[in-house]
């Protein structure tokens, strides 16, 4: 018997619509789903497959390409967190997930500043008047994201999502949850191979979103580290089918039917529940 519930992620690569595949998640035996933020009204839409199959809408996922932005204008990047932050709110889905930065070097980023903590005040702001949890996810450019939590360390609003193959590779395997393990607010659980260069270099490309015990992360340490933080709320799994430009390592997902590889990740789900303590 489970002890915590399951989450997935639509996802545009499963080649069905939003509320196709939220039916799908709920017959194969998924508790929950989050989505991406593509407007209001596609929230409002996942709103309504989520009463009709009885699933819980875990969370949605905010845009993200302009993060660099929130750390100089920045105000329609703050606009566009807050439209979703709203989406939220008008439809009964408690958190939003947020990065904090984007890139690998790109002009437009500089340093954490006070403009950045500026923009993101006005979205934690609204979000905490409406209700919504922010949780913050790790990415690339990690210190945008320990100076948000460090600046909004006293705001109950501030949460933090961890992605577990994100930690493997944009994160060189630090672990965030010694960090913020007590303020986390969700997972986003997926696995990867690491830093595919030999030098080092971090790219999108490392960023593969791998069904659980199909890389090489650790998953019985997962768990615990999971325990450890005493995280009692929805496990939450991101995963892609199609490979990165270049890369082949999800080919195999890609040429399954989309039931079976639902099912295959529910299964892989599961396994990694059963590794926590009881």
């Amino acid at each position: 018997m489970r002890k915590y519930k399951l989450c997935l992620g639509t996802n545009d690569q499963f080649g069905l619509p939003n509320s196709e595949q939220i039916a799908l998640f709920k017959e194969t035996g998924f508790d929950a789903f989050f989505m991406g933020y593509c407007g209001k009204d596609s929230v409002s839409e996942a709103r309504v497959a989520a009463d009709k199959n009885k699933m819980i809408f875990q969370s949605v996922h905010a845009p993200f390409i302009r993060m660099n932005e929130m750390w100089a204008d920045g105000k329609s990047a703050a606009d566009e967190l807050i439209q979703c932050v709203h989406a939220c709110a008008d439809n009964g889905v408690p958190i939003m997930v947020a990065h904090t930065y984007i890139g690998f070097g790109k002009s437009g980023g500089t340093s954490p500043n006070e403009k950045g903590f500026e923009n993101f005040g006005r979205v934690i702001d609204e979000a905490s008047r409406l209700g919504i949890t922010v949780a913050l996810e790790n990415t690339e450019g990690e210190e945008y994201l320990d100076a948000i939590m460090a600046h909004f360390a006293d705001n109950p609003t501030v949460k933090f999502c961890w992605d577990s193959g994100h930690e493997q590779c944009y994160n060189k395997g630090r672990d965030l949850l010694l960090s913020y393990g007590d303020r986390l607010a969700a997972t986003h659980l997926n696995d990867n191979l690491g830093v595919k260069s030999l030098s080092g270099e971090i790219t999108y490309f490392d960023d593969l979103h791998l069904l659980p015990f199909d890389g090489i992360i650790d998953w019985k340490l997962a768990a615990e580290k999971l325990d450890r933080c005493g995280f009692d709320g929805i496990m939450t799994f991101e995963l892609n089918t199609m490979s990165r430009p270049g890369r082949h390592e999800n080919d195999k997902y890609s040429d399954m039917p989309i039931e079976r590889y639902i099912a295959e990740a529910y299964a892989r789900a599961c396994r990694v529940e059963a590794l926590r303590s009881r």
